[in-house]
């Protein structure tokens, strides 16, 4: 189906971009990517403009998209392979970062996975921590550690996050940035690609910035490149894209109104752009971009659904889901049918996950008569992954006093991992998360239709994520672990409650989001090049 829809659209494509052109050569056809939704097969036919076959895909699964069509269809891939590779040019994107905290740089590595899965061997990444590479002196060159610390003590965090957002914050920070760092900031900026031979030697054709701080310092130093020094305000033809990696709350920094593109997860911080004067013509609300693991989930978007469609075909996608369930908990040795809860604390294991993991352990292990499974994945956090592996949860107490409730010492199987690279295996493979309330967990959990219990948050950026997951309905936030114990056993025992709130989940979920940016920021890169060759 993958295939026919392909060579469908390519086929009419042809015919009218012939027309159009009249007649021009098929070397002119740029940036060739379809994208497939419940109704419509959508193919930007170039690079400033696009068309619509309108034909109704009632046959074709609404979880097929493009990786799903290029992985099932060997035909398929060779020939967008050979669409793509028209374009002859080689692109290549800075990614400007800085990894405090474990979801900017996931993001950049989505986005550099997402081009080369929609252009293969045409962009070429260089993600770079600008701070840590290029910053001058303490502390800039140490923002990582900085930030940990301030994370581990959150009143620490809290106190710099909100003095950050004051006028009188913005204006200081942005004196002293400019001050201390253009010089070294623009080492980074002009420095020469080493990818191959043909890009080798040039700067970026495309700068992004997946970084609250990586757009007042960096677009002013655009400005002063393609001016050749003119100017610091004006004069720059380097296309810029922020790509917020916040969720329900977000940082001023973040929303700069010299940037040609802004692109927002959620609603809730495309106003907080718009009150930041950026445009509609600059905001473009997709998603959150998330790793390549979520891409293909078995289900759009509830939100791009008609009412008719949502419920369409329910049944076997149901079976399909419930296969596939058992095969990946096959895969991850779990019991089939014991419900599973995954504990996770983030990248760097933030979030008090010890103690939430030992009081939801007994819990599960006393609360009724039923087998549970709990997942804890621990993330860089060696201490609490050696302190809870070293456990006997099948005994009467797990420590600190927590007791199994009657004594009853079977039914809880927990399985405890550090860092792991197929977390959409374990999210697929359970029924509820109890998670540290990070944006890019909150997005992928969604995708899997994943019930979340948020156990903490950091002060600030992430504040805004609980009433995001509340108000959405499908989690719950508390920061005492008993409490986080009592509500999760309460939504397993409620299976109907799980189901809506699964269904909650998968209605604000954008599992298209990724490819979506990746395929927006293509297209500035190549009008930007075709402009600038005129």
């Amino acid at each position: 189906k993958g295939f026919y829809i392909l060579h469908h659209a390519i086929l009419s494509s042809l015919s009218s971009l012939s027309a159009y052109c009249g007649g021009s050569s098929i070397g002119d056809v740029h940036g060739f990517v379809p994208h497939i939704s419940s109704s419509k097969v959508i193919l930007p036919s170039t690079r400033t403009s696009a068309f619509v076959v309108n034909e109704k895909l009632s046959s074709i699964p609404r979880a097929l998209s493009l990786p799903k069509i290029l992985a099932s269809n060997t035909r398929a891939t060779r020939l967008f392979s050979a669409v793509a590779a028209i374009d002859n040019d080689k692109y290549t994107v800075q990614i400007l970062m800085s990894d405090t905290g474990g979801g900017h740089r996931a993001s950049a590595n989505a986005l550099r996975d997402a081009f080369d899965t929609l252009y293969p061997n045409q962009f070429e990444c260089d993600i770079v921590d600008i701070y840590t590479e290029y910053g001058p002196f303490w502390p800039y060159d140490d923002y990582v550690r900085c930030y940990k610390i301030m994370a581990e003590y959150s009143f620490l965090w809290e106190a710099f996050y909100n003095f950050g957002t004051t006028p009188f914050g913005l204006w200081l920070n942005e004196l002293l940035l400019e001050t201390f760092c253009f010089d070294s900031f623009k080492d980074c900026m002009t420095r020469n690609t080493q990818f191959t031979d043909q890009t080798k030697g040039k700067r970026a054709d495309m700068v992004i910035s997946v970084h609250p701080l990586c757009q007042d310092l960096p677009l002013k130093i655009l400005n002063y490149i393609d001016s050749e020094g003119e100017s610091r305000e004006g004069g720059r033809t380097t296309p810029f894209a922020t790509v917020v990696t916040d969720l329900g709350g977000a940082h001023p920094t973040w929303f700069n109104p010299g940037v040609d593109k802004c692109f927002v997860p959620s609603d809730v911080l495309y106003q907080c752009a718009c009150d930041r004067e950026l445009t509609s013509n600059q905001l473009v609300l997709h998603g959150l971009p998330i790793r390549r693991g979520f891409w293909a989930d078995d289900s759009l978007s509830a939100s791009s659904m008609t009412d008719d469609a949502k419920y369409e075909n329910d049944d076997m996608n149901n079976k399909i889901k419930t296969s596939q369930r058992e095969a990946l908990r096959s895969k991850l040795g779990l019991d089939l049918s014991s419900p599973a809860v995954l504990v996770v604390g983030g990248g760097d294991g933030m979030g008090g996950i010890v103690e939430t993991a030992k009081c939801l352990g007994a819990k599960l292990a006393g609360g009724d008569d039923n087998d549970y499974q709990m997942v804890v994945v621990c993330g860089n956090n060696k201490v609490a992954q050696e302190e809870l592996s070293k456990m006997n949860w099948s005994s009467g107490e797990v420590g600190d006093g927590i007791d199994i409730a009657g004594g009853r010492r079977k039914g809880i199987n927990v399985v405890v991992n550090g860092f792991v690279d197929n977390m959409d295996e374990w999210m697929r493979s359970c029924d509820v998360i109890v998670t540290k309330a990070g944006p890019g967990t909150i997005a992928e959990a969604s995708i899997c239709g994943l019930p979340c219990m948020l156990s903490s948050f950091l002060p600030g950026q992430e504040t805004g994520n609980i009433p995001y997951v509340e108000n959405a309905a499908f989690g719950k936030y508390s920061g005492d672990p008993k409490i986080i114990s009592e509500t999760v056993f309460n939504w397993l025992q409620n299976p109907e409650m799980l189901s809506n709130m699964k269904d909650a989940a998968l209605k604000v979920s954008r599992p298209t989001a990724t490819l979506d940016i990746a395929r927006d920021l293509a297209e500035m890169a190549f009008t930007a090049k075709k402009h600038n060759q005129k």
